[in-house]
């Protein structure tokens, strides 16, 4: 509670100062406002809650390590986790082939929808799997033979469903934002984003820790299912669908008053715009470091507990809350600096948070064995998701427009799962391996710090790479049909 309290506190601090700050006046009345918010928010806290069905299997591995498998091992060893987390990034990361011209089809009032009501089953049906493991239920021994396998198919249609959140908050908000305020959206999107990790880590490590692990797929189940109800409510495509008078946001679509593009077509205009493919590629970099992060700090503290002592750290203790705070702090700066200080480019911002990135990497190689690395890769996610924010959740809009806006932000956000799925390939063959002893505590060449230098190597030339192409759309603006 204490947590929540502090979140709370900083919420309504970031608050105040997104009131305070200058107004960009675009003629929105209060009513116009008021409705906005009731329209984004019960939609971004059900991203938000997806998160936490999402990253729950971060926080079980915790539990399933410590259990046996059927060859003696760790049933969910950082090998294992690998496979399982990779396959699901990497359905994740192709998803935008079917949900990009889905969402742009149906609106992103139907995607959200599609995906809290199929990440609920799919959580369900691994808490089912997960029951059975501990309680010797119906199916045991095949899912023990199994368990990576059912597992990776389960969290693949668990993340196919998933791919349908960040496309549905982007194309519902390309409507009801203009161009000369997305940069403040952004900050929100950045914000939800670290709602979401808390949610998923320490509300996760809660649940686990006080109800069992098979509650952590319930709970997030339950949540979404009433969240799913809620969006129905209240979530609207447009604000003229609303009730409200639709308005020219000034992004790639403005002035487009032609018929709807197909698919393939869509597919290949944006695939064929140099800015956009420039920003897929930032966000491939995007995803493999914001992960090698996530997913693999804590995991590198327990398992090197013994040498480096970094579990009685406050960084691994409030995990998910300092990686909220983290996020918010990311997301506002980015956001705030590009609509008041670079006139709504995504670019400078993106480069500025990319150098930080850098900077922090090629500190971490001499570092990682420090006791101060759960600090400096705290930092590191300040700038890894005030970049998504900016990137995912803002240019993708800005430069799809709001009738592309679905396959637009489709393929960016497909490229950030697949760089997440190169990251969680690339370290199940790198990081090293672990084994458990009779007692079921972790051994081997996983618990020596000198073994896990790969994993912060991995990062320095993503790092470096992002920073690059950032540089290059440093300039970048949308240009509608009426600029032409």
């Amino acid at each position: 509670m204490s947590n929540l309290l502090y979140l709370l506190i900083l919420l309504g601090v970031v608050a105040l100062v997104l009131w305070r700050l200058p107004k960009i006046d675009l003629g929105h009345d209060r009513a116009f406002r008021r409705r906005r918010v009731l329209n984004w928010l019960p939609l971004g806290l059900t991203y938000a809650f997806l998160y936490m069905g999402r990253y729950n299997l971060t926080v079980s591995k915790s539990a399933f390590e410590n259990l046996a498998g059927s060859g003696g091992g760790s049933m969910m060893g950082n090998d294992a986790f690998g496979v399982i987390f990779g396959i699901g990034t990497v359905v994740y990361g192709f998803s935008f082939l079917i949900n990009g011209p889905l969402t742009d089809r149906f609106g992103g009032r139907f995607s959200i929808l599609a995906g809290a009501a199929g990440a609920t089953l799919a959580n369900v049906c691994m808490g089912l799997v997960t029951w059975s493991l501990q309680a010797s239920g119906v199916g045991h021994a095949f899912f023990a033979r199994h368990f990576v396998w059912v597992f990776s198919l389960l969290y693949a249609v668990n993340m196919y469903f998933q791919s349908f959140g960040a496309v549905a908050i982007v194309k519902v908000n390309a409507a009801w934002f203009h161009v000369r305020e997305r940069g403040v959206f952004g900050a929100i999107f950045g914000i939800l984003i670290s709602l979401g990790l808390y949610f998923a880590y320490d509300w996760g490590y809660l649940i686990l820790n006080g109800l069992g692990l098979v509650w952590v797929f319930f709970v997030p189940a339950a949540v979404l299912a009433l969240f799913w109800l809620l969006d129905i409510v209240f979530v609207r495509d447009s604000p003229g669908q609303a009730g409200l008078r639709d308005f020219d946001t000034a992004d790639a679509s403005s002035g487009d008053t032609g018929p709807r593009l197909g698919a393939v077509k869509v597919f290949r205009m944006m695939l064929s715009n140099p800015i956009i493919v420039t920003i897929a590629l930032i966000e491939f970099c995007s995803g493999f470091l914001r992960q090698a992060i996530m997913q693999w700090f804590r995991t590198f503290a327990k398992q090197t507990d013994g040498v480096l002592g970094l579990m009685d750290g406050v960084v691994y203790e409030h995990w998910g809350l300092l990686l909220c705070v983290a996020g918010i702090l990311g997301g506002m700066v980015a956001g705030v600096i590009s609509d008041h200080l670079f006139q709504s480019r995504r670019g400078p911002v993106a480069a500025l948070l990319y150098g930080v990135m850098l900077a922090g990497a090629v500190t971490l190689v001499f570092t990682y064995a420090s006791p101060y690395v759960g600090w400096l890769v705290l930092i590191m996610s300040l700038a890894v998701i005030g970049v998504h924010g900016m990137l995912s959740g803002t240019a993708s809009m800005d430069f799809g427009g709001q009738k592309n806006a679905g396959i637009a932000v489709g393929i960016i956000d497909g490229f950030v799962y697949l760089g997440t799925a190169a990251m969680s390939f690339t370290y199940a063959v790198v990081l090293p391996k672990e084994r458990l002893d009779a007692a079921g505590r972790i051994i081997g060449p996983a618990t020596d710090p000198v073994n896990w230098r790969p994993w912060p190597l991995a990062m320095v030339p993503l790092a470096l790479v992002g920073l690059a192409l950032a540089w290059r759309i440093r300039h970048a603006m949308p240009k509608g049909k009426a600029a032409h």
